[in-house]
Order: C-alpha cells, then structure tokens, then sequence
C-alpha cells in the first residue's frame, strides 16, 4: 500500500511532506537481498538512496532496523518512509526573491519565512513561491530539477516563521523521517479569540477536507475520516476577548492549529478562511468594532507564526534549535490588544 501524503483535493494531507510505502511479503516470498526487493518495488529511486534510507532507520522490516543485505522473508511487513515530492520539478522558474536566512551550512537551510508567500508551486502559484526563490539561492539562476531543493515540511501562505530546508538527498531523507517520528520540535504562536478556560491544554481530532467547503479543513472527532491530529497549547497572555497561545505539534496536518482551534470555539484572530475577520468576542459598542476592525486592517491575516524549531542535524547528529521573533504586523497588533486591555482595566479601577 503507497500513501503519499500530499495537499490535493483527492488525497488527505499533510504539512509534513512525507511519503509512506508499507509492503507485507506474501507466503512464497523467496530469500533476496532488501535493497535489491526494494529496487524492484519503488519507482524512480536509487539503490544508493534505498542503502542510506536504511542505515538512518527509515526503512524497517516487522518493526526493526535492518541492514541492505537483509534477506526478506515470507509475511514480513517492511515500512518505507521517504521525503515526498508536492511539485513537478520542470515547472519550478528560478526567482531572484529576497530570502530571510537565519543559518546554512552544506546540508541544511534555515529560512524565515514571510507572509504572502506560497511555499511551493501550484494550480494558480507557478511563481514568486518559496520554492522559487530557493531554486535561485541554491542553483545559482541554473536550476537542475533532478536536485531540487529539499521542502520536508511547508507552513501556510500567510503564516510567518521558520522553516528548514534540505540541501542534499541524504538530508532530506533523515528530515523525513524525524518528521515522522515526531521528534521534530515545533512551536507556533497564534491569536486567538476569546478567553481559554485552561492555561494548557490538548486538542486530539482527525483533521481531513471540510465535507462541503473543499478550501477547508474539518475535525472528524470520531475518527471516521481525515488523518490523526494532536496540538498542545498553553497560554502565554490573556487580553479579554483574545488571547496569545503557543501551540505545539505532534502530527503536521494541513491547517492543524487553525482547525483545531476553531474546533475548541477559539478561532484565530484574522483568519479569513475559518471566519477569524469577524468580531467573535466583545463587546457591542461602534468605538470596539472600530478598534477591532483597524487590528484587522493592519495584520490582514491569520495570526499564525511559526516561532522555533528544534532538530538533529542530518552530517553531524548534533541537536539544532532555532527562533523566529514575531513580524512587526503580528507585534503591533498585539500591543493594540495590550493597550486596549490596560485602557478596560483603568476603567474598571475607576469606576470601582
């Protein structure tokens, strides 16, 4: 069974850019090196990237690390877990966009990335993308596009923040796999509406496309659908009607925060897909709707930014960690909300 996780309106999707083969052998399986059955099984790979693959773990036979000349059996369950590939290389231009890089060495890249940028081409995003520009910083303007920059995770186009990006195949290939292994450290900053009842807390429900919008995403809490999602949240300051969260990842669904807040009934503040642009919480009076209303105009936007990210490096398996500060749209908004709630409680001293 191949499930390539990949955002398409016919396939469930993921921000983690990871691509699972699971094989179970049949009964007459006969006795042949690993390397060599898997050559024969998965189109378009090298054996030399089916070698490393398994000396990183990321291919296993019934659970367990094994070696190339491993000699499969029958009824063995072998799982494959690859970097996946959301674009057609041939359409990828190379750009000469501006990148905010915060760290590169000759395996990985560090970016920050900003808002209203697609990270990879699309219907309808063919250019001015993340992919683009990356295309141009590492080809220097001569793309080959049999050794494309390494996208093994994306954020949204209007969410902030860091990203890694793998520069080599074998790097790609380790990413992948802490990706999906979950330890890859991810922590977001969001805005939300309203005031959480819990400093912490745990949202767990299958995330897959909304049943009747297909530009959205949707919790199936009974699991029926969608694929398995967990974020983790935590207060860091409350302002009456918002409040500022950091939220955590285990799985890397497509719109996972968003979703998933909204799903508690604490929508993200100006996020226009999942109605975040509307007043949620507050109160009735025209000065509050003004104020909102100028919040919105100045951060016309989800309030998503991908704050640090923490990983092994691919070369030297020391562990790497990484932040982002907030972009300026983001920081002005929230001093809005902390001098309109300063402003709330002066009055209510006065009027006590």
């Amino acid at each position: 069974m191949k499930d390539q996780i990949e955002d398409t309106s016919w396939q469930e999707p993921s921000d983690d850019l990871i691509e699972v083969v699971e094989i179970t052998t049949d009964a007459k399986q006969s006795p042949v090196r690993l390397d060599k059955f898997l050559m024969d099984r998965i189109q378009k790979i090298s054996r030399n990237k089916i070698q490393k693959s398994i000396e990183i773990g990321a291919i296993t036979v019934d659970g367990k690390s094994v070696k190339s000349n491993h000699k499969v059996k029958p009824h063995q369950y072998i799982r494959v877990v690859l970097p996946a590939s959301p674009y057609d290389n041939s359409r990828v231009i190379p750009e000469n966009i501006p990148l905010n890089i915060l760290y590169e060495d000759d395996e990985v890249l560090i970016i920050n990335k900003p808002a209203n940028m697609v990270v990879h081409p699309g219907f309808g995003n063919f250019e001015g993308t993340l992919l683009n520009a990356l295309a141009f910083h590492l080809g220097g303007g001569d793309f080959d596009a049999d050794v494309h920059p390494g996208l093994v995770h994306r954020i949204d186009k209007d969410t902030t923040g860091i990203m890694i990006v793998a520069k080599t195949e074998e790097a790609m290939t380790h990413l992948a796999k802490q990706f999906y292994d979950h330890t890859i450290e991810r922590e977001y900053q969001a805005l939300v509406w309203g005031d959480l009842p819990d400093d912490k807390g745990r949202v767990e429900g299958h995330i897959g496309r909304h049943p009747r919008d297909r530009m959205q995403f949707f919790v199936y809490p009974e699991g029926d659908q969608g694929k398995h999602a967990v974020t983790h949240y935590e207060v860091i300051e409350r302002m009456y009607y918002v409040t500022l969260v950091k939220c955590k990842l285990e799985t890397g669904r497509t719109h996972q925060i968003r979703v998933h807040m909204k799903y508690i009934g604490h929508t993200l503040f100006g996020d226009i897909r999942y109605g975040g642009n509307q007043i949620l919480k507050g109160t009735i009076f025209s000065k509050y709707r003004q104020f909102v209303e100028n919040c919105l105009e100045m951060m016309p936007r989800q309030s998503l930014h991908a704050k640090s990210l923490g990983f092994i490096h691919p070369k030297t398996e020391q562990r790497m960690y990484f932040e982002s500060p907030l972009p300026e749209d983001f920081s002005n908004v929230l001093e809005k909300w902390r001098n309109y709630t300063q402003s709330r409680k002066a009055l209510l001293e006065d009027n006590q």
